[in-house]
């Protein structure tokens, strides 16, 4: 039985077009059995069975009281968790996941090709990249450098399209380990359009990045 992945796509904010592509693209991984939501009640329940959590293209507040708790004992008890995209403009208004996320969204210029360069390149989500990765995506900014002995993986290099607001230090992927179990935590902004999805480089860096945080490779 492959091991089992949460993947949680409720949008309360921006609800992406893109969403049945991504849980279809993660889904034909093929590294994981999916149990894909959007009811709180479902994040409520003990999460120890799952490799890790993801959230995926989620916005504004998508947890109740006791899911915020459940997610919170599931990564402090050594459980993984992965944001995708929008998954920096979550849960605003609760500090821990900010300090799990290591950092919050704050704006992002239009959708257009640019090019994000890769800082880690030995981490599973990077290893198929080309040092200098051409995408189209919305290439977002953050409130700050992510925070939490985070190891940034890629930046964006905003030479290479208009709008950046964060300079020559610009993540847009990273890992750290959260609470005193080690808990794997990875995100990218990566992945905004439907068409991410059926990219192949794209798709190796999410699978590179879901299997980190859901401890099959190193």
């Amino acid at each position: 039985m492959p091991p089992r992945l949460l993947l949680y796509t409720r949008a309360a904010d921006y609800r992406h077009d893109s969403i049945p592509d991504a849980v279809a693209a993660v889904r034909d991984l093929g590294r994981f059995a999916v149990e894909h939501t959007e009811d709180p009640a479902d994040l409520e329940r003990p999460l120890e069975g799952f490799a890790a959590v993801v959230f995926l293209s989620t916005s504004g507040d998508v947890l109740t009281p006791a899911g915020r708790a459940r997610l919170e004992s599931h990564v402090r008890s050594g459980g993984g968790f992965a944001g995708v995209h929008a998954a920096a403009c979550t849960e605003y208004g609760w500090p821990y996941y900010g300090e799990l996320l290591g950092a919050r969204f704050t704006r992002h210029p239009a959708h257009q090709p640019g090019r994000a360069l890769v800082a880690g390149p030995a981490h599973p989500a990077t290893r198929r990249l080309p040092a200098v990765w051409d995408f189209t995506d919305e290439w977002y900014d953050f409130d700050h450098p992510p925070v939490g002995g985070a190891r940034v993986l890629l930046r964006a290099d905003e030479t290479s399209y208009d709008g950046g607001g964060m300079g020559a230090d610009h993540p847009l992927a990273w890992c750290r380990e959260q609470g005193p179990a080690g808990g794997r935590v990875f995100y990218t902004a990566l992945g905004h359009a439907a068409g991410a999805y059926r990219d192949p480089l794209f798709l190796a860096h999410l699978n590179g990045g879901l299997t980190w945080a859901a401890r099959l490779i190193e």
